[in-house]
């Protein structure tokens, strides 16, 4: 799998659970201690996760972080 293929897949994940939460973006953000820029830039796919905001976006989304990494292999 390319890198570009993990953040399409990560991307994905994050935007699917965070409508399923019926979240908007700057919601999602708020939750999770981030900016709503830097979450557009990982939903577009322009940047990178590090872990930690992994692990911030997951608690924002009330599931465990291997869920946002689900389908990368």
């Amino acid at each position: 799998m390319q890198a570009d293929d993990y953040r399409a897949r990560f991307a994905s994940n994050v935007q699917r659970l965070r409508r399923d939460a019926g979240l908007s973006q700057e919601a999602l953000a708020d939750r999770a201690g981030l900016h709503r820029t830097e979450l557009s830039l990982l939903e577009t796919q322009r940047r990178e996760p590090r872990l930690r905001t992994i692990v911030d976006l997951a608690r924002g989304l009330d599931v465990p972080a291997a869920v946002l990494l689900e389908g990368i292999e």
